[in-house]
């Protein structure tokens, strides 16, 4: 539980009754959640991000449903829920229990087991949602490397195995040179350090490097990686890691025609959600989902998760275990 008390904050494990939760349809007992950046903002002094004073973080949750008023949803079926107001304006999934509104709910897919659905959660939906759009913009394996930044975190370890399975050449860019052979293991063609990408920064426009690219940095890597694209090729953005502002010339959109596509997995309409949940189900190999996993914890071990989440000390997923 976070508590609130104008720019203070005090987070810490809290004994609640369900009478403690916030309305909903959907009562599920949280067999897994999993660590994200935006659950570690919401415990800092000032954040914009959490909308209540107080706040179960957890934007990802995985369980069994106890009690359901909507006749779609069965009492006993694996469910899982996760963006919308989910541990930001509504309880979330770092605790025992759960209520949320059944419009929320996706329905684990068959073959995919809880621990899974939580390993890939939203880090692996933004990179599912952020290839389905680069490949609707035109993206295609034959068109060339396609670019993964911050890709030791959540999003990028996903992406990275993802665009490898579908069968693209996936040039992995991360800040940590230790996780090079992390990163190969994925899939990565090639793994090259955020120097090689945003050197020469002064120019306009670099060389054409990327066919696409998967961006979960932002700040000066998203200029860089603007300056860079193939002509008509796009980016897809989705991370504030390196900052929340970027700055680039109209040159990229105007001469090399890129484009920028912004990917929101918060308001995800729900049709789309579960359509992409299922086909999710089986994008990634058992063994190489299992080998994200960076971490398991209880809820007493939080606290330094998410100190670590946000100082970037992650790599790949920290799984949440609620109940032993």
């Amino acid at each position: 539980m976070v508590d609130r008390a104008g720019d203070a904050v005090d987070a810490g494990v809290r004994t609640l009754v369900p009478d403690d939760l916030l309305p909903g349809e959907v009562l599920i007992r949280v067999r897994w959640s999993a660590v994200n950046y935006k659950d570690g903002m919401v415990t800092r002094p000032g954040n914009r991000v959490a909308r209540l004073d107080r706040l179960i973080p957890g934007v990802d949750l995985v369980g069994t449903v106890l009690a359901s008023d909507e006749p779609t949803i069965a009492v006993g079926q694996e469910v899982i829920a996760h963006g919308y107001d989910l541990g930001v304006a509504h309880h979330g999934g770092f605790a025992e229990l759960a209520r949320v509104p059944a419009a929320w709910v996706v329905p684990l897919p068959e073959g995919l087991t809880a621990r899974r659905a939580a390993t890939i959660g939203t880090a692996g939906f933004t990179a599912a949602l952020s290839l389905h759009r680069l490949e609707h913009h035109g993206l295609e394996a034959a068109r060339g490397p396609v670019l993964v930044t911050g890709a030791s975190g959540g999003v990028g370890s996903l992406a990275v195995s993802l665009l490898a399975s579908r069968g693209y050449r996936v040039v992995a860019s991360t800040g940590k040179s230790s996780e090079h052979e992390y990163l190969l293991g994925l899939g990565a063609a090639q793994v090259i350090g955020r120097h090689d990408l945003v050197s020469a920064s002064e120019r306009t426009l670099g060389p054409e490097r990327w066919a696409g690219a998967v961006d979960c940095v932002g700040g000066p890597t998203l200029s860089a990686v603007l300056r860079t694209l193939d002509y008509g090729a796009a980016v897809a953005a989705s991370g504030l890691t390196g900052g929340n502002t970027f700055e680039s010339t109209v040159y990229p959109f105007i001469v090399r025609n890129v484009s920028l596509i912004g990917i929101d997995t918060v308001q995800t309409p729900i049709g789309e959600r579960r359509s992409v949940w299922d086909e999710m189900a089986t994008a990634w190999p058992s063994p190489v989902l299992d080998g994200m996993v960076d971490d398991e914890l209880g809820l007493d071990q939080l606290g330094p998760a998410l100190d670590r989440i946000l100082s970037g000390g992650v790599r790949g997923r920290m799984l949440v275990r609620p109940a032993p």
